[in-house]
């Protein structure tokens, strides 16, 4: 019979959540052989009897011979006829507490990564809140999609395409998106793009890595501005590359910087239309001079354009990619703002000479973007239900601005001193009123908020205080509410 420990150790299997959607006899068969891979039942150890052990555990006697037959078919435990079951004879290489022991020191070790690997995990990643709370940044509003449209669509092309929309799709993105897409962004970004230029990708994220492994070589030097969307610089981070920081102004990037360097550098990193964070728009002139700088020295100007849809005062300018003659910018777009975050859907515009190697590239990460997303996207886009939905939350993400400003600048003045953007989904905040950030971020943690420092974005090491707000995907209630919370908890922190 098993010991009491023994026997409470496997009603415990059994009794935890995960393993609920095994059968009751696989249950059981995976407590025992844990306690024998544990080393608690060594070699030789008799085993109860199944009617014993089906009485002790409350089963019926075929679910133990179900689960003691397994046990003997993975070699386990021996049967002999007349004496019962036994844990089998093991040698110091096989399951038992030797092997185990080893096995914990093991887990305790650091794993043995690659130098990208250990860069990559040292990194952090880009986690995304999976139910952002305020003032989560660059959230969309969900909610009010159009899921009734959207379905509908994509019961529309599940009927025309049947099971093709099932197999693999094209690694370069499905063409009927390729060609909303080219359409979309020389309509309304004023590129210079064709569908045989787009690359149909998961994320910008994933176009960023894909850029740093293919463009540059490890130890290859790119210009970032400074502050720095985050996810770019761990891209390039981990590919090995040397991220050099060029401050921003209320101009954009400071590109005598950049045509003064006397080193070589390969590529520049952007986001010229709304730049991360401080929500600058990158100048004119400033945009020709990068654009002669990369066609002297045959680099690279990589375009973040992530939510230039949004904006809410002055004319769009038009995008680095649609103004350079010279094919050295690669735009980089997504649908994660505008749409909703769980379409996974981004692209790339390309060179037409890196259209092969970025989709061939593309095949070793992941193969393709899901065709029945692509498609249903694609036909949003081509009756007009894109720029409609753009349009509408355009004009609901002015007004929550609107009411963020003035509940910012009635509740929170005597500690941060708000920079209002001309667009995107968020706004950066100066703080004013002797707070730390760390502290500041910490205290708004403690009652349900979430901001993102701006310090840290910073390579440079003397980045203004604050944090970002994302205002899009919260009603003004929930905007009001989470605003006097962060205020009474800003309050309760200076007096502390």
């Amino acid at each position: 019979m098993f010991k009491h420990s023994e026997l409470e150790s496997v009603k415990a299997w059994l009794a935890r959540p995960e393993h609920a959607a095994l059968p009751l006899h696989a249950r059981i068969q995976r407590a025992i052989r844990q306690l024998i891979l544990d080393g608690a039942l060594g070699p030789g150890k008799p085993l109860p009897a199944s009617r014993a052990l089906a009485k002790s555990i409350g089963v019926s006697r075929d679910t133990i011979e179900a689960a003691y037959g397994q046990l003997h078919a993975e070699g386990f435990i021996e049967r002999r006829v007349g004496s019962g079951s036994f844990v089998a004879e093991v040698t110091e290489f096989a399951p038992g507490r030797r092997v185990h022991q080893r096995d914990a020191l093991l887990r305790n070790q650091a794993p043995n990564l690659s130098q990208r690997g250990q860069a990559m995990f040292e990194s952090g990643g880009v986690r995304e809140m999976l139910a952002p709370r305020p003032f989560a940044h660059g959230v969309p509003e969900t909610r009010s999609f159009p899921l009734p449209l959207w379905e509908r669509l994509e019961r529309q092309v599940l009927k025309e395409a049947g099971t093709a929309a099932l197999l693999h799709g094209d690694p370069q993105g499905a063409e009927p998106l390729r060609r909303a897409i080219a359409d979309y962004v020389n309509l309304e970004r004023g590129a210079r793009a064709t569908a045989d230029r787009v690359l149909v990708l998961t994320s910008s994220q994933q176009a960023m890595t894909l850029c740093a492994n293919m463009l540059l070589d490890p130890g290859d030097r790119i210009f970032i501005e400074d502050p720095a969307y985050y996810g770019a610089r761990k891209a390039f981070d981990a590919a090995g590359l040397e991220c050099v920081p060029v401050p921003v102004d209320r101009q954009g990037i400071q590109v005598e910087g950049i045509v003064a360097e006397p080193r070589p550098v390969k590529a520049v990193f952007l986001t010229p239309s709304h730049q991360f964070p401080t929500g600058v728009t990158l100048t004119l002139d400033r945009r020709l001079a990068l654009i002669d700088w990369a066609a002297r020295h045959q680099a690279w100007i990589i375009e973040d354009d992530y939510d230039s849809e949004f904006r809410y005062a002055g004319k769009p300018t038009a995008c680095v990619q649609g103004l350079d003659p010279h094919d050295r910018t690669i735009y980089i777009g997504t649908f994660t703002k505008s749409l909703f975050p769980g379409l996974r859907i981004g692209y790339v515009i390309l060179p037409p000479h890196l259209v092969k190697p970025m989709t061939v590239a593309r095949t070793l990460l992941d193969g393709h973007t899901a065709s029945m997303a692509q498609l249903t996207l694609a036909r949003f886009m081509e009756g007009g239900h894109f720029g409609a939905h753009v349009r509408t939350m355009r004009g609901i993400y002015a007004d929550r601005l609107d009411v963020l400003v003035k509940l910012v600048g009635k509740h929170l003045h005597d500690f941060v001193e708000p920079r209002v953007p001309i667009g995107g989904l968020q706004m950066p905040c100066l703080l004013t009123g002797g707070l730390q950030e760390r502290a500041a971020i910490d205290a708004a943690r403690r009652v349900g908020i979430e901001l993102l420092g701006l310090s840290g974005l910073h390579a440079s090491g003397d980045g203004r205080a604050g944090f970002l707000m994302g205002f899009a995907a919260y009603t003004p209630t929930e905007l009001e509410a989470a605003v006097l919370r962060l205020a009474q908890a800003f309050r309760t922190l200076k007096r502390s």
